[in-house]
């Protein structure tokens, strides 16, 4: 667990607070001016972030004067920390030392002396550790910088990945449903024109012009899909238009079966929701048709309250049904549009031998 840092203005305070100590601790209260300009010097720290040279030249004055240096490193270390010119760092250690060698007024810097030689040394040891500190503080804030960065690049990286992945599925799954489905759709598209124009019973013409505007229909959508899928990574395309109430009259009456639309609803509500009542919709009639031939359906549309209810019911078939394949994909679709509009769709045999799909929808589409 990363340790909490105290905020900036917390730490200057503190940092003055120890200053101020510095200042007790070496200074008398019988020297006015160096007391004033070490006072000046602790108290510029709270300059240090936004003025780092000219605090650290604020405190040269107490270092020149007096024993109180703590203000001048901080100051130091905070030049060290957010500057690049090394050989400004070198000047200011620099002339901190010769500061701190020379007692002011009577100053006495004796070269030839081995003691001040090791003073000079140790004192620019002192001036030296602030400038390492805050040069080892800078790297590490721009090792964390560049790590976040490459971090950065990294998710990006997979992103690239995940999408050209993505890419290439729908590029082969564009390919399967051109070279199968859409093959196959317009085969049953050819015969059903020809069983239209072969036919001689009524009933049976008409049932072949259904199946075969239905077919091209899904041909046409099945293309549009195709063109969508392939047109991945580049620019978006935009899907066909989506349906609406204004459409479920067109859909009853091309189900191909005997359906009631019974609607009190007007296009008020949001898209999302009319799409889900749609697609409700032609769910429940495409099962009527695949699974109970010969049986009628209602479909009720109501609006009470802020609730919308659609229900479709038909009734029991009267001949038995065809084995077509089928893997409840529809309904369970069905299920996940309508828990993210905050809604419910239930389905399930009746008395009568019918059956019936209810969904129950947030006028407003949100939970």
């Amino acid at each position: 667990m990363t340790p909490r840092r105290l905020p900036p203005p917390l730490l200057d305070a503190a940092l003055v607070v120890v200053a101020l100590l510095d200042v007790w601790v070496n200074l008398d209260t019988h020297e006015p001016l160096r007391l004033a300009f070490a006072l000046a010097a602790a108290f510029s720290l709270f300059l240090r972030r936004r003025l780092p040279l000219l605090t650290f030249l604020l405190t040269l004055p107490a270092v020149l004067l007096s024993d109180a240096i703590f203000a001048a490193l901080a100051a130091l270390f905070t030049l060290a920390s957010l500057t690049r010119r090394r050989t400004l760092l070198a000047v200011c250690a620099l002339v901190f030392t010769i500061s701190d060698m020379t007692s002011w007024p009577s100053p006495n810097f004796d070269l030839s002396n081995t003691s001040t030689l090791i003073t000079l040394g140790y004192t620019a040891a002192t001036a030296a550790a602030p400038v390492f500190l805050g040069q080892l503080v800078q790297a590490r804030r721009d090792l964390s910088l560049r790590l976040a960065q490459i971090s950065e690049a990294r998710d990006h990286e997979r992103l690239l990945t995940a999408q050209t992945v993505l890419a290439v599925e729908r590029a082969q799954l564009a390919r399967e449903m051109h070279d199968v489905v859409s093959h196959q759709v317009s085969l049953i598209a050819v015969r059903a024109g020809a069983l239209q124009v072969d036919a001689r019973d009524a009933e049976v013409k008409e049932a072949a012009a259904t199946i075969r505007r239905l077919s091209v229909q899904t041909l046409d959508e099945l293309r549009h899909m195709v063109s969508v899928l392939r047109a991945s990574g580049g620019r978006p395309t935009e899907l066909t238009p989506q349906p609406s109430l204004a459409d479920l009259h067109r859909l009853v009456e091309s189900s191909g079966i005997e359906a009631e639309l019974q609607t009190d609803l007007t296009d008020g509500l949001p898209p999302t929701v009319q799409r889900a009542i749609y697609r409700t919709v032609q769910e429940g009639l495409t099962n009527v048709r695949k699974h109970a031939p010969g049986a009628t359906a209602t479909v009720r549309i109501r609006q009470e309250g802020g609730a919308v209810r659609v229900t479709v019911t038909n009734t029991a078939p009267n001949r038995p049904a065809l084995p077509l394949p089928s893997a409840h994909y529809g309904l369970i679709g069905l299920r996940q549009r309508a828990a993210l509009l905050g809604g419910t769709v239930t389905s399930g045999p009746m008395a009568d031998g019918g059956y019936e799909l209810r969904l129950e929808l947030p006028a407003m589409g949100t939970p």
